[in-house]
């Protein structure tokens, strides 16, 4: 379920097909995703699980994977 939500959320601020997101998927080397668009998906993960994310916690974040990892610890 949140790796779901979260493929929605990568598609919509980047513009990628959510099919190819998966969760070995890096955010800046294979999603070419620079520092506002991180900022942009930590707000969207942020507004539909309703939690926080530590600043220190975005920038430990490397992967879909990890993103997801982080989530279901939040929530």
């Amino acid at each position: 379920m949140e790796l779901e939500k979260l493929k929605e959320i990568i598609a919509e601020v980047l513009s990628v097909d959510p099919r190819e997101v998966t969760e070995e998927t890096r955010f800046v080397e294979d999603l070419c995703a620079d520092s506002l668009d991180v900022y942009q998906i930590v707000i969207g993960i942020e507004e539909t699980f309703d939690i926080d994310i530590a600043e220190e916690d975005v920038l430990r974040i490397k992967t879909v994977g990890e993103a997801v990892a982080l989530i279901r610890r939040s929530v």
